[in-house]
């Protein structure tokens, strides 16, 4: 299935992205072929397969939780383009 150029345009404005036209042409190649993938996987009879959460045994990896001093707002705020008080300001969506 091969996306096309508007479709790439589409998702780029979605994400807010600027995309050159080498970029389009890029990501257009590269998403259909990630669609090609996912449409070989889907003609599979998986009727069989059990359904999983996980392909791989996961066991729980969390470590101990152990209380420690967070960010000053100052900190926390130090690479934001835009602060208004105690908030992030971002561009209206």
């Amino acid at each position: 299935m091969a996306i096309t150029k508007e479709e790439v345009l589409h998702v780029a404005r979605l994400a807010r992205l600027e995309l050159n036209d080498a970029e389009v042409e890029r990501f257009q190649g590269q998403l259909s072929a990630i669609l090609e993938a996912v449409g070989k996987v889907a003609e599979l009879d998986l009727s069989d397969v059990p359904p999983t959460s996980h392909p791989l045994e996961v066991s729980n990896a969390w470590g101990e939780d152990v209380p420690h001093t967070s960010l000053t707002q100052d900190e926390a705020f130090a690479n934001a383009p835009e602060r208004d008080d105690d908030h992030f300001r971002v561009p209206p969506a």
